[in-house]
């Protein structure tokens, strides 16, 4: 049965980010918002954790998993980004964006693009995420909760559990999270938008 924790959207209880991040170190999934759709998240090297995640969504590895990153910094120790590439993540982060960039050999191979070798990375704009982010001290392996056969992601944190109390082992509700996923640009050869989303493409001449 799954734990289910409220937790401020503006001032998050430190005491319940430290149980929820309690959960994932212990090799847990978990449903926590962010400022795109909630997400499924597990501890980067938990190849347990992960497999349930593909699971739940019905995905493999040709659908990119996310590293939802703290800060920009974060971000690049787990991609390889030039000077370039550095300026427009810096422009658009935090945000709702997700970006597709050849990964560092910190990344387990395990949770690459097969053919790629290619990751999702993510800075949220979201204090919920940002507060598991800041406790946990490493990015956080996601993809948005989108049920196989829903039409759109779950929003409600009460479904949320009910559908998935036996699935995950916390659902955190963090208030209203919309339900336009992030914009996806695939910055691996040049700048290409893969999904338009939440995110504005504009400031990448998209």
């Amino acid at each position: 049965m799954a734990q289910f924790f409220m937790i401020h959207p503006d001032n998050p209880q430190a005491r319940l980010v430290r149980e929820a991040v309690k959960i994932l170190r212990e090799g847990g999934v978990v449903v926590y918002p962010t400022d795109s759709c909630y997400a499924l998240g597990c501890m980067l090297g938990d190849k347990p954790a992960m497999e349930r995640i593909l699971d739940i969504r019905q995905l493999d590895l040709r659908h990119h998993l996310t590293l939802v990153c703290h800060n920009l910094s974060e971000l690049a120790n787990y991609a390889k980004v030039d000077n370039s590439q550095f300026r427009m993540l810096k422009a658009a982060t935090p945000g709702s964006y997700t970006f597709i960039l050849q990964a560092t050999r910190e990344v387990p191979r395990r949770t690459l693009h097969p053919k790629r070798s290619t990751i999702g990375l993510r800075v949220p704009d979201h204090k919920v995420a940002l507060a598991l982010l800041e406790e946990l001290g490493e990015p956080i392996l996601s993809c948005t909760l989108m049920l196989p056969g829903d039409e759109e992601p779950l929003t409600d944190p009460y479904e949320i559990r009910e559908r998935l109390e036996h699935a995950v082992d916390a659902v955190i509700d963090g208030g209203w999270c919309g339900t336009d996923p992030t914009t996806v640009i695939d910055m691996t050869e040049g700048v290409e938008l893969l999904r338009r989303g939440k995110g504005d493409p504009a400031p990448f001449g998209l």
